[in-house]
């Protein structure tokens, strides 16, 4: 796909924006756990987390949560980068009904957000930025208010450490991702994870709350 081309999922845009446009009437019923679509509505954030964190598996569990209430979902990336798609339908989340936008450089994928955004047709949208792309104040911006004037979330997926910086002051939450080995587990759970979700800032709430699941390890990387 070419870097200024949007996706071409089965659905058109207008189809998909006419089908949340009803969703977004219905009242969906939510699970207590704060680490909800719903948590992230309106909202600029951001996980990150070094090679061997759960980000990925964090991401995907909202991913899921977004296509159990109806809401269209994209991810973009870069062609040098991907998941594993069988692990994430192992998963549980319907890849067919994921659109999937890959772009040539990192400089692109906010271009491509904001157009996704901007058409209102997608309840979330998540940008696989890596190590070193940042997105200027302009760029967040722009995203911050396509996504609070849609009621879209958009999620940042970093490549870094606890310590360093969040994208930028516009960043409504940020958390890092950690995932810990059962180590002390018999056979047959040896090969689940603690994955945990460990909320550095949140201006909606009081940061400092983690959230934490169990999950069972895939074939793959995750």
């Amino acid at each position: 796909m070419s870097a200024g081309a949007l996706p071409r999922p089965r659905a058109s845009l207008r189809d998909l924006l006419a089908t949340r446009r009803v969703l977004r009437g219905l009242v969906h019923r939510e699970a207590p756990s704060a680490w909800r679509l719903a948590t992230f509505r309106g909202r600029l954030a951001e996980i990150s987390g070094g090679r061997a964190s759960a980000t990925l598996t964090l991401a995907f569990r909202l991913v899921l949560d977004a296509q159990k209430v109806g809401e269209p979902v994209a991810w973009i990336g870069t062609t040098s980068s991907a998941f594993y798609p069988p692990d994430v339908a192992d998963g549980g989340v319907d890849l067919a009904a994921l659109v999937v936008v890959r772009v040539p450089e990192v400089c692109v994928i906010p271009r491509a957000a904001e157009r996704l955004l901007r058409s209102g047709a997608f309840g979330l949208v998540l940008l696989d930025l890596g190590g070193r792309a940042r997105l200027s104040l302009a760029a967040q911006t722009r995203l911050a208010s396509l996504a609070l004037a849609h009621d879209a979330a958009l999620l940042c997926l970093t490549e870094k450490d606890a310590d360093r910086q969040s994208q930028g002051s516009l960043v409504s939450l940020r958390a890092e991702a950690v995932r810990r080995a059962n180590e002390n587990a018999g056979d047959y759970e040896r090969n689940r994870f603690s994955c945990e979700a460990r909320v550095q800032k949140d201006k909606r709430r009081a940061p400092g709350w983690t959230h934490r699941e169990n999950f069972r390890g895939p074939d793959g990387l995750r």
